[in-house]
């Protein structure tokens, strides 16, 4: 698996060549790729950030260095993106690009020409496109002008409509009539190409919905890795994002994410990244995700980061000396909380350890932890209690449950109200 992350502190994922991490790199099990996010600046400040439209406190990182930042790393710098007309022209195919274009910032790093074209407030002349924009035709020979005539014209069809009925008529038009759009009642139209998690409104709103049939299905190795980090890049990339206001990371999406062959991470700082990148990748047919790793705000996205990645890359197989130290973890197969462990000695400052547990009956220590994990669940996330399927469940499951006041008749355990528990309960 490859991965990149792009970070103002790129220095911070130092801490990636420690312990399982370090050696999983040391072996070619992960190939990990740090990129500074200056680099791809052209100031003499290197400036990233700029003050948020409409007014507000702090600041919001700029687009266009995330893109060019980006394209270079996707493989998609071939995309043209003047800053009059706002439309995108792709000039060279990306299988032809290089492993510099590919990989590097070298392209975009500012050099002594680039410095005399931009002012002393560091902006760029007026009549000035992104750098390494370029006139030209599409790979098959069709004219980008044409091409850019089109897609402002649907842009334009799709603004000049004021209400619902007539957004929904237009995208109809454009996409076909089993699109299947919902629009909420806006005055404004909606991304066409909104950003996910790669789950479904079920697993959002706590459902099981089987991950076969999410509709984000993650793409690249499916192996769960590759030693080779070329090879990696070959794979095509999900785009992920760190976001306090966007779903919570499970063990369900480190699990899923296990499976691809490279992750490219963007680290937010100050306000967060100006919301149009995770748009505009989404809206050329690039996998994007936003994770929220709870429900607290950080300096940046480089911790959210660093716990996704070691919740992902532990799983990858051949990462644990022994892999049954993942079945038995929270979260994994039930999602269950964990029960409690306890090493030697058996009684330590006045405390012992479950008596069941020296026994040395397995069966019976093994029934002990389950009945300790489906309490303690019960307990601390009730939530999680209520996702369990009950056909599932064993015999001794649904007891220990109905002990604990919950009803494991229907097809999901629901917690009972008092007046209905069982008076073992109390």
């Amino acid at each position: 698996m490859r991965i990149d992350i792009v970070s103002v502190f790129p220095e911070y994922f130092d801490v990636l060549k420690l312990s399982l991490l370090g050696k999983a790199q040391d072996r070619g099990l992960i190939d990990v790729r740090t990129h500074n996010l200056r680099d791809w600046t052209h100031d003499v400040h290197h400036s990233v950030d700029d003050t948020p439209v409409g007014g507000g406190a702090g600041m919001v990182m700029k687009p266009e260095v995330w893109a060019q930042c980006l394209d270079d790393l996707l493989g998609m710098s071939a995309v043209d993106f003047t800053m009059a007309d706002g439309e995108a022209t792709l000039t060279k195919d990306p299988a032809t690009l290089g492993e510099d274009e590919l990989n590097g910032s070298a392209a975009h790093r500012p050099s002594a020409s680039d410095a005399a074209e931009i002012g002393s407030d560091g902006t760029a002349p007026s009549d000035a496109t992104v750098t390494g924009v370029r006139a030209g035709a599409y790979p098959d020979g069709s004219d980008a002008a044409a091409a850019n005539d089109e897609a402002a014209a649907r842009r334009q069809s799709l603004t000049d409509k004021k209400t619902p009925e007539e957004l929904i008529a237009a995208l109809d038009s454009l996409y076909g009539e089993d699109a299947g759009y919902n629009v909420p009642e806006y005055d404004f139209p909606l991304p066409d190409h909104p950003v996910g998690t790669g789950r479904s409104d079920a697993d959002v709103l706590g459902g099981t919905t089987d991950s076969s049939t999410d509709s984000g299905d993650v793409t690249g190795d499916t192996t769960g890795s590759t030693a080779d980090g070329d090879n990696a890049a070959a794979a095509k990339p999900i785009l992920i994002f760190p976001n306090p206001s966007a779903p919570l990371f499970t063990q369900r999406d480190a699990t899923e994410l296990s499976r691809a062959g490279r992750l490219v991470f963007g680290c937010g700082r100050y306000e967060g990244i100006d919301a149009r990148v995770p748009e505009y990748y989404a809206r050329q047919g690039v996998e994007v995700r936003e994770y929220s790793i709870g429900d607290y705000v950080l300096n940046g996205g480089e911790v959210a980061v660093s716990a996704m990645i070691e919740a992902i890359v532990r799983l990858l197989p051949g990462f644990m000396g022994n892999p049954e130290s993942i079945v038995e973890e929270s979260y994994t197969g039930d999602p269950l909380l964990e029960h409690r462990q306890f090493t030697k000695p058996a009684a330590w400052r006045g405390i012992t350890v479950p008596d069941v547990l020296t026994s040395g009956d397995h069966g019976k220590v093994d029934r002990y932890r389950r009945d300790e994990a489906l309490e303690r669940t019960a307990r601390i996330r009730p939530d999680l209690i209520e996702q369990l399927d009950c056909k599932e469940l064993s015999k001794a499951d649904r007891k220990t449950l109905m002990l604990l006041g919950w009803e494991v008749s229907g097809h999901h355990p629901r917690q009972l109200p008092p007046e209905r528990l069982p008076m073992r309960y109390f």
